[in-house]
Order: structure tokens, then sequence, then C-alpha cells
């Protein structure tokens, strides 16, 4: 069996096991998908989707071996990825919830949407940069393709990993999107919509205390 195909193979298994890992993009597609919309959620995940591009174009570049050795740049990622969890995380702290009757009305008017809005663009920005500014997505990237991706490795297996990725975290947490705003999940999410937006605030303020914290090894 071709080498390469087996590299792709475990890239994919080990990328599949981060994906599905709880995590800062778990959280954001989890926030989206209740609190704004199940559009909302899947331009969260196609937001993860493309931040995936850049780690892997960085990567297969070198760069991630310069910021894993640069306490500058690995800090300065790491202080902006915490910052905007942390705004974000204090923002949702401060929701008021969703009535059954307010989202009976926005249904009647013909719009999905909560008494707060989210765009396109924004749902997009908030899963691209939440990914992006996370520095163990670097060091995860670093570490699998070191093993897995070799520098004479075929550009046609380079860019079928970095397409993997891509569709694997978009597909998953598109999932995650229809699965949450299906009529059993938002029922329940409309009894208790206050303390789901508040309860994603605190797991996202606590990861971006957490990423704070991380240490450059």
């Amino acid at each position: 069996m071709d080498i390469h195909f087996l590299h792709w193979l475990t890239f994919v298994g080990i990328f599949l096991i981060a994906v599905i890992s709880p995590g800062p993009d778990f959280v954001m597609v989890v926030r989206n998908s209740l609190v704004f919309s199940r559009k909302a959620g899947v331009y969260t995940a196609i937001g993860l989707g493309l931040s995936i591009l850049v780690h892997v174009t960085y990567t297969l570049l070198g760069l991630a071996t310069v910021i894993s050795k640069s306490v500058f740049l690995y800090n300065a990622i790491k202080w902006a990825g915490a910052a905007y969890l942390l705004y974000i995380g204090f923002h949702a702290l401060r929701s008021k919830g969703m009535s059954a009757q307010s989202f009976k009305e926005s249904m009647i008017e013909g719009k999905e949407k909560t008494q707060r809005t989210i765009s396109n663009k924004q749902a997009f920005l908030s899963g691209f940069f939440t990914n992006l500014l996370n520095p163990k997505a670097a060091l995860f990237f670093l570490a699998v393709f070191s093993q897995v991706i070799e520098p004479e490795t075929p550009l046609f297996w380079k860019m079928l990993s970095g397409a993997s990725a891509f569709v694997i975290i978009t597909s998953w947490f598109t999932g995650v999107a229809f699965f949450l705003t299906g009529s059993v999940m938002r029922n329940i999410f409309l009894k208790f919509s206050k303390w789901v937006d508040r309860a994603c605030g605190a797991a996202l303020i606590g990861l971006g205390i957490k990423i704070a914290l991380t240490a450059n090894n």
C-alpha cells in the first residue's frame, strides 16, 4: 500500500479525534447555533474550516516552526486568542435569553432570529478567529505534519491533507449546528436560553484563561 496514502489516513484519523474533542471551536458553534440560528452555526463552521486552511498553509511553508520557536510570536498569538475568547465570553454572560413568545413572533415574521442578531459575516469571523488565534492549533499541525508529511511528500498529498482537514471540520460542525437547531433541542433551549448562553460564555472565558496560561513548551 502506498506510504503516502497511509500517512494521509493517519492524519485524517488524528484530526477527526482532535475536531470531535470539545474546545473553543465547539463552544463557539454551540453558542452561535443556539443563541442565534442554524445559519449562524453553519457560517461559524465555514469560518473554522477556512482558518484550518491558513494553519495548514503556513505549516507547510515552515512558519509553524518559527512560531513555536519564537516566544514573542507565540505569546502574541496566545494573548490575542485569549482576549478574543474573553471578549465573546463576557458578552455572553450578559445574556437575557430568549422567550418562547419572542421566538414565535420572529418565525411569524419569517425571520429565524433571537432578540439579538448576528450577520453571516460576524458568524463566519467568530469561527475564523476563534481557531486562527488558538496557538494550540499551530502546534497541533506542526506536531502532526512533522510525523506524516515529509519534505519529499508529493504536493498532491499535501493538498489532499489540507482539503481533508477543511472538509472534516466544516462537516462536523455543520452537523453540530443542524443537530442543535432541531425542534427538540430548540424547545429545550427556549426553556433555558439565558443559562445556555451564560454557560457558553463561562466556558469561553475559561478556555480564554487556559490559553493565556499555556506555556510554549
